[in-house]
C-alpha cells in the first residue's frame, strides 16, 4: 500500500517520514564492524588506473588495492586533461573560491560551462556543487506548484528514490501532499494520476544499488495524464550517449520539455565534481536562479570543480569518449561472464552480490579486502534491513584480468563464509 501523509484540521498535510534515532539504533552495530574490520572511512592515494595505495606513511609500504568503490565509471576522474583543467582554471583567477551567492556574482567560466552544458544535453542546465545541493533547491519548487501550472501537486517517491531524494519528503509535506509507492509501481502510479489533477513522480534513472526506472512506460503516463517526472540521473550520466547524454536524458526528445526535470552528476561517469539541473523552459530556469534555496544562500562550484568539468567537456566531444564506453560495456559482460547477480546483462556498471546478513556481508567484504580489492558492503539504512550485499562498481580503467580475479575471490569468500556459518549453525 502506499505510505501516505494524513491531513491536519487545517487541511496541511502532516505525516512521519523520519526516525532517526531508530536508524541509528538498528544500524550502530555493523556501521561499528564495518569500521573496525577497516571497510569504512579509509585513506588513500590513487597510483594507476583503479589502484590506490591504502593508508598513509610512505607510499612504498602501503598495500595496493583494486578499487571497485569509485563511481567513476568511464574512469575520468584522474584524467590527465580533467586535472590539468582544474589546475588551470585556478590559475586563470588566482582563486578557489569566492565567497558570495550566486544571485550576486559568478566565476565567467561557470557561465561557460553552463553555456557548453546546456549546448550538449539540449536543455537549460545549471550547475551546482553536489546533486544533494541540487535536489534539496529543486524540492521544495516541486511542492509549491510553481513547475505545475499553479497547481500545488502530489509528490510520489518511488520507495528506492536516493537519499538525497527521500531526504526532503518532510520539506515538500509541509507544502502539498506526500506519498511513496512500491519500486517501478507503474499501476500504482496511474491511479495516482486519475485520482490528482497534478502528479510529480520522483525516482532515479538508474538506482544506486542496480536497476532503473521503466522510462518509457512513464513517458506513456506523462503523455496520458501530464505527469510531471523528477529523474536523479547521477549514476546514468555520460555512459551512454553519443555526447554523452546518460541514461535518462537519451529517452526524451531533443526538446526537454516543461514537464520533465534530469539531475545528474558532474563527477562518477562524468569523471569531474558537482552536479548539474536540466531544465526545459526559461520560466524554469528564472525560478531556480532566484527562488532555488543553495543558489540563493549558498555558493557556486569552485574553480577546481568548474575547470574540471569543462576539461570533461571536451572529451565527451571528442572520440575517446565513445572509445570509453564501449571498453565499459565490455568490462560489465566480463564480470557478468563469471558472477551472476540480478542485474546481469543490463548494460550498467552497478553489480550488488545479494548477501542477506549484515555480518556475513561485512565478513566477505574484509576477505575480499584482504586480498587486495575494496568493494562497498552494503546494510541498513542503504538497503533493507535483512538485504546485505557487496556493491562492485565496474568501470572502463579496471583490467579483465582484475575483474576475473575479483569474481574468483568473491566466489570463493561466499563459499567460505557460508561453510562458516553452516558450522556456526550446527554447533
Amino acid at each position: 500500500m502506499p505510505q501516505r501523509s494524513s491531513l491536519s484540521e487545517d487541511g496541511r498535510p502532516a505525516g512521519h517520514f523520519r526516525n532517526t534515532s531508530y536508524m541509528i539504533n538498528k544500524s550502530r552495530r555493523y556501521f561499528d564492524a564495518a569500521h573496525e574490520a577497516g571497510l569504512m572511512g579509509i585513506h588513500g592515494r590513487s597510483t594507476t588506473g583503479r589502484a590506490f595505495a591504502l593508508g598513509s606513511g610512505s607510499l612504498e609500504e602501503r598495500p595496493e588495492i583494486i578499487d571497485f568503490v569509485r563511481c567513476s565509471y568511464l574512469g575520468l576522474d584522474n584524467h590527465p586533461v580533467i586535472v590539468a583543467a582544474a589546475i588551470d582554471a585556478i590559475e586563470a583567477h588566482r582563486s578557489l573560491h569566492w565567497s558570495c551567492a550566486r544571485t550576486r556574482l559568478n566565476f565567467d567560466l561557470l557561465a561557460e560551462l553552463e553555456t557548453i552544458l546546456s549546448e550538449m544535453f539540449s536543455a537549460r542546465v545549471i550547475a551546482f556543487s553536489t546533486v544533494m545541493l541540487a535536489n534539496l533547491g529543486a524540492m521544495p519548487l516541486l511542492a509549491s506548484g510553481e513547475l505545475t501550472g499553479g497547481r500545488k501537486p502530489l509528490v510520489v517517491f518511488d520507495r528506492l528514490a536516493h537519499l538525497s531524494l527521500a531526504y526532503h519528503k518532510p520539506v515538500v509535506a509541509d507544502e502539498t501532499g506526500v506519498e511513496t509507492i512500491a519500486h517501478n509501481d507503474l499501476d500504482a502510479l496511474e491511479r495516482l494520476c486519475r485520482s490528482h489533477s497534478a502528479v510529480v513522480y520522483v525516482c532515479d534513472g538508474v538506482y544506486s544499488m542496480g536497476g532503473d526506472a521503466p522510462l518509457k512506460e512513464l513517458r506513456q503516463l506523462q503523455e496520458r495524464y501530464g505527469l510531471f517526472l523528477y529523474i536523479d540521473d547521477a549514476h546514468g550520466i555520460s555512459i551512454v550517449g553519443r555526447q554523452g547524454e546518460g541514461f535518462a536524458r537519451s529517452q526524451f526528445p531533443e526538446v526537454l520539455g516543461d514537464r520533465t526535470i534530469i539531475v545528474a552528476s558532474l563527477a562518477k561517469g562524468f569523471g569531474a565534481s558537482g552536479g548539474m539541473v536540466m531544465l526545459g523552459t526559461a520560466d524554469q530556469e528564472a525560478l531556480f536562479r532566484r527562488y532555488c534555496i543553495p543558489y540563493a544562500f549558498s555558493v557556486p562550484p569552485n574553480l577546481a570543480a568548474v575547470g574540471a568539468a569543462l576539461g570533461s567537456c571536451k572529451i565527451h566531444h571528442s572520440a575517446e569518449l565513445g572509445d570509453r564506453q564501449r571498453r565499459l560495456a565490455q568490462r560489465i559482460k566480463e564480470f557478468d561472464r563469471h558472477v551472476e547477480t540480478g542485474q546481469q546483462g543490463e548494460l550498467f556498471p552497478i553489480r550488488m552480490i545479494a548477501i542477506g546478513s549484515e555480518t556475513k556481508a561485512i565478513a566477505i567484504a574484509k576477505l575480499l579486502l584482504d586480498s587486495g580489492f575494496y568493494t562497498s558492503v552494503t546494510f541498513f539504512p542503504t538497503v533493507p534491513q535483512g538485504k546485505a550485499g557487496i556493491r562492485v562498481c565496474i568501470t572502463a580503467d579496471h583490467e579483465d584480468k582484475d575483474i576475473a580475479r575479483l569474481c574468483d575471490c568473491i566466489l570463493e569468500a561466499v563459499a567460505q563464509t557460508t561453510e562458516s556459518h553452516t558450522l556456526e549453525v550446527m554447533q
